[in-house]
């Protein structure tokens, strides 16, 4: 059977199919050619592409390293010229320091220099007079041979009688000798003396030249307008009521315009009233809630502040070791005057002068600083502790372990107590220093006038007196007496008292000088 028989298909028709299907072979084989072709190109240009984004990329990467890298390299070059401008800066203050303790050094040496050369003088003045009382000794001894015998050939005395004489005569001549060399003595030493503590005194002056430390006691908020002081007052008085309760102190509006008064005994409770009361007049919402939060946050600025004004002091005056109790009695001596005179500022003023007198001395010139600092930190709790102040300020610095010298320049610095160290007495002298300069105190004109009437009343007092006169600010009073009933050696007794009574009864700035002036007038008329 043929295979048309088979597949029911004429020889004809199979023998197209096949060519047919050669054909479609052949048509598919070439589309599939033309495909992959068109396959591989797209495949080549999207590599292409590809490497030349990396490209791109890379090239932006390796751009964008270049500018981190410069930016890097100038900002280290900029740290770099910083830190050694801060290393100059720093080269520079060591060698100013260097500086000055090289001229420190050199007027050092210079009174060291200018002590060798009067050693020498004295004890070259020491040696003359050796020599001249060896001789005065010498004549002393050739006299009473002379004296003797004469003694015995003329008046015919025994040897006991005549020695006894001669004893006598040379007792006297020598007790009269011996009082002039003892009165030149001292009267040199004296002048000496004053003149070294006048040269010391003026070194620390003029060594240490601070600014006027005079300051205001008068507490005074302004207010925007005259409305403002009807809020403040509140209606029927409960926001000054509540704010006078929340801070202890007494505020005073009267008819003065644009002016509230803050008034308080306690420096610190004034200030904490004067800047609530600022805080509410600039907030504008005053009332008595309102006032309680405000007063709680400026106790605990204020508290802050003085901490902080404690540990300035410390470190300004380079007094180390300080309780922070002490330290917040210091800051609190920020807002305590004494004669219009800031009495933190003038304690630090104090530091410094004890320093240099000290240290001119020879002394200890750190421990002459820390009694300096603390000698008047009694005051800032004397309005609250019973007693003066130098005794409060003596047992708060035994309480927090001070050394004695410290202890004894804050109980003694008046008087009011013996000093035992040789750092008390350049406490009160540096003291007077910085209480005496010009611009140093202040007080008022009422107060200035009761000042010089109460010394002239007080001279005036006295029997024999017969005018009395305050001259030079209150810091002299001259007192004329009545020759008649008072002789020269009663006019210096006379003004030892008034000088005396006036230490005791009275309040001043420094020091009072006593000048009493007596004189005989001798009248008569040629006819």
């Amino acid at each position: 059977m043929g295979p048309e028989l088979v597949l029911g298909v004429s020889p004809t028709d199979f023998l197209l199919w096949i060519a047919c299907a050669a054909v479609g072979a052949g048509v598919c084989w070439g589309i599939l050619h033309l495909l992959g072709a068109s396959r591989r190109t797209t495949a080549r240009r999207a590599a292409e592409a590809i490497l030349e984004e990396a490209r791109r990329e890379a090239t932006a990467i390796t751009k964008d390293a270049e500018v981190q890298a410069k930016a890097e390299y100038i900002r280290r070059q900029e740290q770099f010229e910083e830190e050694t401008a801060e290393t100059r800066k720093e080269l520079k203050e060591l060698e100013k320091r260097l500086s000055r303790r090289e001229d420190g050094i050199d007027r050092k040496l210079e009174v060291l220099n200018t002590k060798e050369r009067n050693l020498n003088s004295q004890e070259h003045a020491l040696t003359e007079r050796e020599k001249a009382l060896r001789v005065k000794e010498k004549r002393v001894d050739e006299t009473l041979v002379e004296q003797r015998d004469r003694l015995l050939k003329i008046a015919g005395m025994g040897m006991e009688e005549a020695k006894a004489l001669l004893l006598a005569t040379i007792e006297k001549e020598t007790e009269h000798d011996a009082a002039v060399i003892v009165e030149r003595i001292l009267t040199e030493a004296r002048d000496a003396a004053q003149e070294k503590a006048r040269d010391i005194i003026i070194t620390a002056i003029q060594r240490y030249a601070a600014d006027h430390t005079s300051d205001s006691t008068v507490s005074t908020v302004d207010i925007p307008s005259d409305d403002m002081k009807g809020r403040v007052i509140g209606r029927e008085g409960r926001n000054i009521r509540a704010f006078e309760k929340a801070t202890g102190v007494d505020v005073i509006v009267d008819d003065t315009p644009g002016v509230v008064v803050v008034s308080a005994f306690d420096p610190v409770r004034r200030e904490i009233a004067r800047q609530s009361l600022e805080r509410l007049i600039q907030d504008g919402r005053i009332h008595p809630a309102r006032i309680e939060e405000i007063v709680a946050e400026i106790k605990i600025k204020v508290d802050n502040e003085i901490m902080e004004l404690g540990k300035k002091a410390g470190i300004e005056a380079n007094v180390g070791g300080l309780h922070r109790r002490q330290l917040d009695l210091l800051g609190r001596l920020h807002f305590r005057t004494s004669y219009g005179q800031n009495v933190l500022a003038h304690s630090i003023e104090v530091a410094y002068l004890c320093q240099i007198m000290a240290e001119e001395l020879g002394l200890d010139g750190a421990l002459a600083r820390r009694c300096g600092l603390l000698h008047d930190i009694g005051k800032a709790v004397d309005h609250e502790v019973e007693g003066a102040h130098p005794q409060i300020g003596a047992d708060i610095c035994r309480r927090f372990k001070e050394p004695p010298e410290v202890v004894n320049a804050a109980a003694a610095h008046h008087g009011d107590v013996e000093a035992t160290s040789p750092y008390t007495p350049l406490v009160a002298a540096a003291d007077a220093i910085s209480a005496s300069r010009p611009g140093g105190r202040r007080e008022s004109l009422e107060r200035y006038i009761k000042r010089l009437e109460a010394l002239e009343e007080l001279a005036m007092s006295f029997a024999g007196v017969k005018q009395a006169y305050a001259v030079q600010a209150g810091r002299e009073i001259r007192v004329i007496v009545d020759a008649e009933r008072v002789d020269d050696k009663m006019s210096f007794k006379l003004a030892r008292d008034i000088a005396k009574r006036i230490e005791e009864e009275t309040t001043y700035p420094g020091e009072v000088k006593v000048t009493l002036l007596r004189e005989i007038r001798a009248v008569e008329y040629a006819r």
